[in-house]
């Protein structure tokens, strides 16, 4: 690794190895960034957080045991000023907006080339909030919507947890499944399910998935 004294270190979280030794070859021959350390699962990312000396958290959004969207409000709760870039294989459109409104200092597809990644890394660790293009004109589009119409879609009302079930009806899965994927009890993903139809106004998990692909929200 040549990082130099002044590098930009970071704490990657991907629970696919290879995933992890791509992003650290990549970025190896960038001289002011350094992967300090590497987790596999969120209970990992909060723990070396805490006792790991790093710049910025490179964190995906599907990790076992806590889902990344919870460990990113978590992080921002504990250690506000500590920047974490979501990295994901989900489309900007899905999840970008939510990541941002929990604090995310950038989000990137895994799709992204290599001087995205550096450019969000560095914007990121220098306190900026880095968005690409194809983000911000879908971001300039949707205010610009929200602004003539001053009506939200009715997903974006959706918590959360409600819009992870969202998705898993969406794609097909039974109230046992998700509740054994999100480790809830079936009452309560019934609970979600049922606020879900109220505030999308589907009448059964076919309309959730009808919904979902009437607005492009349907899971990758």
């Amino acid at each position: 690794m040549n990082a130099t004294t002044d590098s930009i270190r970071i704490l990657l979280c991907d629970d696919h190895r290879i995933v992890r030794e791509g992003l650290k070859q990549i970025l190896a021959d960038t001289p002011d960034i350094e992967v300090a350390a590497e987790c596999a699962s969120g209970p990992e990312v909060m723990h070396k957080a805490r006792v790991e000396a790093i710049d910025l958290v490179l964190l995906d959004i599907a990790i076992p045991q806590q889902d990344g969207l919870d460990v990113l409000r978590q992080i921002k709760q504990e250690m506000p000023r500590l920047p974490v870039l979501m990295l994901s294989t989900y489309p900007e459109k899905q999840y970008a907006a939510r990541c941002y409104k929990l604090g995310a200092a950038g989000y990137l597809n895994k799709s992204a080339d290599t001087e995205q990644l550096v450019a969000a890394i560095r914007k990121a660790a220098g306190g900026g909030v880095y968005v690409s293009p194809q983000m911000a004109e879908t971001l300039a589009s949707e205010l610009s919507a929200r602004s003539s119409s001053h009506e939200r879609s009715p997903h974006e009302s959706l918590s959360h947890r409600e819009y992870q079930v969202f998705q898993l009806i969406a794609a097909g899965r039974s109230v046992k499944e998700i509740a054994d994927q999100l480790e809830l009890s079936p009452n309560t993903v019934s609970t979600y399910r049922g606020r879900i139809l109220e505030k999308t106004g589907a009448s059964n998990d076919v309309g959730i998935a009808m919904y979902a692909v009437r607005h492009q929200l349907m899971p990758v």
